[in-house]
């Protein structure tokens, strides 16, 4: 496995688990308070899901784009 495809592969899973753990963040009593205040989820939450998609999307680059 070329090093480019095990990279994405890792990526991928980074990208799975932040993006699970910013979706949990977005269910708390907390966040939902906030949210609903402010309109907008904490930083931390938005950093999580962002991240989580950056992860994901570059990971599938490597995984599954261009050799």
């Amino acid at each position: 496995m070329p090093s480019k495809q095990l990279l994405g592969l890792i990526l991928l899973v980074v990208g799975a688990i932040l993006l699970y753990f910013g979706w949990q963040s977005t269910q708390s009593v907390g966040d939902q308070l906030t949210e609903a205040m402010t309109g907008r989820f904490t930083d931390e939450t938005m950093w999580f899901l962002i991240g989580g998609a950056i992860a994901l999307v570059v990971g599938a680059y490597y995984s599954f784009g261009r050799k």
